[in-house]
């Protein structure tokens, strides 16, 4: 657009004033889209244009700057990011649960692992689950000395400037405070808020924001606080990390101390001591979800004490204490234009509905999943009829359904809205990528037929190496700032060697082939001096890599975060790992044997590993990019003074004094690794009543063993 209007020094003092609004309203949206919602519509180059369009007429037209001029912001120049900060304890998300039924197995569970009878003997906390963004506060001394997003979970972003702009924040604890306080809880836009901001920008003649989550997000990490302290956002306090010394011993004697310190606290949360009330509450609450002058998405449950919380400690990726009860997902209907096929990185084509667009709680949608072509037939995973067998036409009436954050699905179709002639959908049997066959495997232990029809075309389809590339610099994994969806189709795309990047080792190798180049990165539309300088930073900063970020990067099938995790803190070292999956390439031995004994890893899981390993093309690429990358030893998170750290132990037989899932847990917390079976590796097997085969095993390997009583004294109780 900039092209085609005068230059600076042509236009006339009316023309200036006109584009020096349009320049405001266009560089405010792209700011909101930048930083509120992480979706930019152009590249840092045509920001950068636009700013300095509206700073030149401003320098020839000084009369004419406006208030909401883009050249008044403080640190106008847009960072990438705001400083990490690493959380002193991680902040961990919760699991879902979203039926009656499914909350009164969390309960029932609760019960079951602690061994206790189903009686009124554990209290639970019920409160809304706000939907905002989730902050940890820290307090040294009783002042407030930094505040962090949620991140990744272990690091979140600094945005301390931007928190102090909100009042009901303390800036200062008591006396009576400890000295190391780190409160946690949700900042948000109360509704009444987001609505009169939304008549602001109407009478201004400005876009409007699409719902309050999302603009407390942007309001929050705005470079200027004082845009932040504009937006009036509110806090909840609910949760807790680092704390020198407790000043209560339950979740709710804890939430009622932060209100004494001066936080703000839901009023709706209560105390319950059994499924029932728990659910009488959730749907109270949901009655009153429409009068709530903030945006909840269901009910969180706790168990209150915390001496328990603690026996019942954490899975990999959240609290076994906690579960966040969500509400009924929001449909509407819409008509379905088109179906697309997606190619991933394990080559699985997805069928993609584009749709007319259409509002869902909340949030515009335009395309929803169709899962795969078994569901658009009609035809579950197992076999049975959905939807009563009705299949999925393009022209039909749909309904569409959403829930919280969940991906939009198309969940049926009203039938007396179909179209005259509309046909059935022919799923494609060939990529529409690489046109390579798309097959669906057929499982050699159940005989069944995969739901997923894959390419077989592997790195010659364009789409799966693309989408490794992608999944490779993605956050869990190498998290390249920079390196972003359009940056890498650039440089797959690029016919020149010294820009091209189809592995994930031609990353690192990018910033040294550019110094013999003719063809300069910084040279090229889109890029300039600056941002390359902060790429070959950014790519520098991930030369080393925690072991399990390595491990995700890689893209084997199956392997998503918590599994990475999983062998990562079993291998503890790269090299370990890899000659283990390379031994156990025969699928036998002591090498297989121990990646199957690792608790979480099945064999389906196992499998997939060792095939990847045994394909030399992925070894190749593995071998170049550890000339690159070093990756770092797993860290154990417990006490080096443990009896119990780094040893493998084996559970068999009945437990008396705890539960299966409290032994398994508590060893853990001590940094021992529990395995599933017993193998050459295995250190110590606890053999309860009525153990067999295993502990036959250990005395024949001669492992140690004991009985509980044993392994609790080792563990001191």
């Amino acid at each position: 657009m900039l092209n085609q209007r005068k230059p600076v020094e042509q236009l006339t003092e009316a023309e200036a004033a006109e584009e020096l609004a349009f320049l405001a309203e266009e560089i405010a949206r792209h700011d909101v889209l930048y930083h509120g919602k992480d979706a930019p519509e152009i590249s840092d180059a045509d920001y950068d244009a636009l700013k300095r369009r509206n700073d030149m007429i401003e320098a020839r037209f000084p009369a004419l700057i406006r208030e909401d001029s883009p050249s008044r912001k403080v640190g106008a120049a847009p960072l990438p990011t705001f400083a990490p900060i690493v959380h002193a304890r991680p902040m961990l998300s919760l699991d879902n649960t979203f039926s009656d039924e499914d909350a009164r197995d969390f309960v029932a569970g609760i019960f079951r692992f602690l061994g206790l009878l189903p009686d009124h003997s554990v209290a639970f906390t019920a409160e809304p689950k706000i939907d905002g963004l989730s902050m940890s506060l820290r307090y040294e001394n009783r002042r407030l000395v930094t505040a962090a997003t949620r991140g990744d979970g272990t690091t979140g972003e600094n945005v301390t400037a931007n928190v102090r702009t909100i009042g009901m924040i303390p800036q200062k604890l008591p006396a009576d405070a400890p000295d190391i306080v780190e409160v946690r809880g949700e900042i948000y836009m109360a509704k009444s808020d987001f609505a009169a901001l939304n008549a602001e920008m109407a009478a201004q003649g400005r876009p409007l924001y699409v719902n309050p989550r999302n603009t407390a997000s942007g309001s929050l990490r705005q470079l200027d606080p004082k845009v932040t302290a504009s937006r009036k956002l509110r806090f909840f306090a609910y949760a807790w990390g680092e704390m020198s010394a407790m000043p209560a011993d339950t979740q709710l004697g804890m939430v009622e101390t932060f209100k004494a310190w001066g936080f703000p606290v839901n009023p709706l949360m209560q105390r319950f001591f059994s499924a029932d009330e728990l659910l009488a509450h959730y749907h109270h609450i949901e009655r009153e979800r429409p009068d709530l002058d903030y945006d909840i998405d269901g009910v969180v449950y706790k168990v209150d004490r915390l001496e328990l919380q603690a026996r019942l400690g954490f899975r990999s990726r959240s609290p076994r204490w906690a579960t966040a009860h969500k509400f009924p997902a929001e449909q509407a209907f819409t008509r379905l234009k088109g179906i697309d096929i997606q190619v991933g990185r394990t080559g699985a084509l997805t069928p993609v509905a584009r749709l007319e667009p259409i509002t869902v709680g909340g949030v515009v949608v335009t395309n929803a999943t169709l899962h795969n072509e078994d569901y658009i037939r009609g035809v579950g995973n197992s076999g049975e009829l959905i939807r009563e067998g009705r299949d999925i036409r393009i022209g039909d009436m749909v309904i569409v359904q959403r829930a919280g954050d969940v991906i939009p699905q198309i969940v049926d179709v009203v039938m007396d809205e179909r179209p005259e002639g509309a046909e059935p959908y022919r799923f494609p049997t060939t990529c529409p990528i690489c046109g390579s066959h798309a097959v669906r495997d057929i499982n050699e232990k159940t005989g069944k037929v995969d739901a997923v029809r894959r390419c077989t075309g592997g790195f010659v389809c364009r789409a799966q190496a693309i989408e490794h590339l992608k999944h490779f610099v993605s956050r869990n994994a190498f998290d390249i700032e920079g390196l972003g969806s359009k940056q890498i189709e650039f440089f797959f795309e690029s016919e020149d060697d010294n820009l091209r990047i189809r592995t994930a080792p031609d990353i690192f190798t990018l910033e040294r082939r550019q110094e013999t180049s003719l063809t300069k990165l910084e040279n090229i539309e889109g890029f300039g001096k600056v941002s390359v300088r902060k790429l070959y930073d950014a790519i520098d900063a991930r030369r080393s890599i925690a072991l399990h970020r390595l491990i995700y990067a890689l893209g084997i099938r199956h392997v998503g975060e918590t599994t990475a995790k999983l062998l990562a803190r079993s291998y503890g070292r790269y090299e370990h790992f890899d000659a283990a999956m390379r031994e156990a390439g025969s699928f036998s031995g002591d090498a297989w044997q121990e990646l199957n004994s690792i608790d979480g890893i099945g064999e389906v899981v196992a499998r997939a590993i060792v095939e990847f390993y045994k394909e030399p093309r992925n070894v190749e690429v593995i071998t170049r990019l550890l000339k690159e990358v070093k990756p770092e030893s797993a860290e154990m998170q417990v006490a080096t003074d443990s009896p119990v750290a780094d040893k493998t132990v084996v559970f068999t037989g009945s437990l008396e004094k705890m539960t299966r899932d409290e032994a398994k847990a508590k060893a853990e917390a001590l940094g021992a690794k529990v395995a599933g079976s017993v193998s050459k590796k295995t250190d110590i097997v606890v053999a309860g009543p009525g153990a067999g085969s295993k502990l036959d095993k250990a005395r024949e390997l001669g492992i140690t063993t004991m009985d509980e009583d044993e392994w609790l004294a080792l563990i001191g109780g």
